[in-house]
This record gives C-alpha cells, sequence and structure tokens, in this order.
C-alpha cells in the first residue's frame, strides 16, 4: 500500500513499498522539483517565448503541474502529463503541496489539476490548460516538433528500466522544437549515453540539495 511520508524540507512524498522507490527525493519533494523542472527548465523557456508546451513523463502526484501552474508568471502554458498509473485522489488529497506553498489558489488549483478528467484539455487558470494521458510511455506517440519542454519524471531507472532507453528518448526528441529542453534528476551513465544516442546534447548541472548532479538535455537540430 502507498505511503504518505514526510521529505527533509516539510513537504511531503509517496512511497511505493513494493517497488521501495520514493515519488520525489526524500531530502524535500517541492524542493526537488522547483529546482529540477522549475528553476532549470520553465525559466529558460519564458525568458525567450510567451506560449509554452510542456510534456511531463510521470504524472504521478500532479506536483509538477502545480508549480508550473503558480509559476506561469503571465506566460500561457499548455501542460500534457503521461501517467501509466494514475493515483486516485483519496490519497492525493491528502499531500500537504497547498499548504506547504502557502499560494492563495494552490489548493483550488491542486483539485482542478486532480479531477480533470483523463484524454480531455481542460481550463486550470486562464494562463494553464492541462491534458493528461493514460498511457505507458512505450506505446505513448507524442506529436512531432510540438512540445518546449519535458519533465522527464519517471521512476529511476533501476525501477522502470523500460523507461530510460534511446527509444522512448528518442521519441522525445521527436516530439521536442529545436532548442527544447529535456530535465532529468537522473545523471546515471546509462542515462547520459541513451539521451546522446538519441541525439540530444546533454549537460550534466548541479542537482538538488541531497543530490550532486542532474541532467538537462538540448535538442539542437
Amino acid at each position: 500500500m502507498i505511503e504518505i511520508r514526510k521529505t527533509l524540507d516539510g513537504s511531503h512524498t509517496l512511497f511505493v513499498p513494493e517497488l521501495n522507490e520514493h515519488y520525489h527525493s526524500s531530502f524535500g519533494a517541492v524542493q526537488e522539483s522547483l529546482h529540477v523542472f522549475i528553476e532549470a527548465g520553465l525559466r529558460i523557456i519564458q525568458k525567450r517565448q510567451e506560449v509554452i508546451n510542456v510534456l511531463e513523463v510521470g504524472f504521478g502526484t500532479g506536483l509538477n503541474a502545480l508549480l508550473t501552474a503558480i509559476h506561469s508568471f503571465g506566460h500561457v502554458i499548455y501542460y500534457t502529463g503521461v501517467e501509466a498509473f494514475p493515483l486516485d485522489w483519496e490519497i492525493t488529497k491528502k499531500l500537504n503541496y497547498p499548504a506547504f506553498l502557502d499560494y492563495a489558489n494552490s489548493g483550488a488549483i491542486f483539485s482542478k489539476i486532480h479531477h480533470a478528467g483523463w484524454e480531455q484539455e481542460y481550463t486550470i487558470t486562464k494562463n494553464f490548460t492541462l491534458l493528461k494521458i493514460k498511457a505507458k510511455m512505450e506505446n505513448f506517440v507524442p506529436e512531432t516538433n510540438t512540445y518546449d519542454l519535458v519533465y522527464f519524471d519517471a521512476f529511476a531507472p533501476e525501477v522502470q528500466p523500460e523507461l530510460w532507453t534511446k527509444e522512448v528518448f528518442g521519441k522525445l526528441h521527436n516530439a521536442l522544437t529545436r532548442g527544447g529542453l529535456l530535465l532529468t534528476y537522473s545523471s546515471k551513465g546509462l542515462v547520459k549515453q541513451n539521451l546522446r544516442a538519441s541525439g540530444f546534447e546533454v549537460k550534466r548541472i548541479a542537482g538538488p540539495p541531497g543530490k550532486r548532479h542532474m541532467l538537462r538535455a538540448v535538442k539542437q537540430n
């Protein structure tokens, strides 16, 4: 049974005993998501364009979607989240993200994100539109040259090796626009190798607290 656990920054994560895996860093769930996806990815794209298309691999708790909506800062964001095993609202409603973030509308936004149906676009805020797709990433074929940003937030390569392959990264490379970014918390050698084999230019950058490095991959052509 999935367990709710508090991470070192005070925010919640989920723990899956059968996999011995957390959904987020035990050093800080919100801290990790802000560092890896918002600061190292969204902020860069926001500097160069007003309309942004985001694809998340591993929608999970909806934390990355919530943070992206909150940090849209006037930009128009179309957000697609792919998840093979959606979480039940009875679990996610117990997560403390809205209270932890202390943002006026975070509770309402978080609820809308999780009550939005699947396979259909929903307007969450005036700047943030969400499309949730229930599918395994191995079977999902994203549209080419569509996304400006990919949040790759699957379980670790040891837990879900089928998602960290050259084939999956190749699909994501095709899905990105020129200059688009793929962000992931993992900096393992095999991940770097498969990203480069898929056409990405890969850079290892400073990771969030508790982790020395993460990866930012760029589609150059």
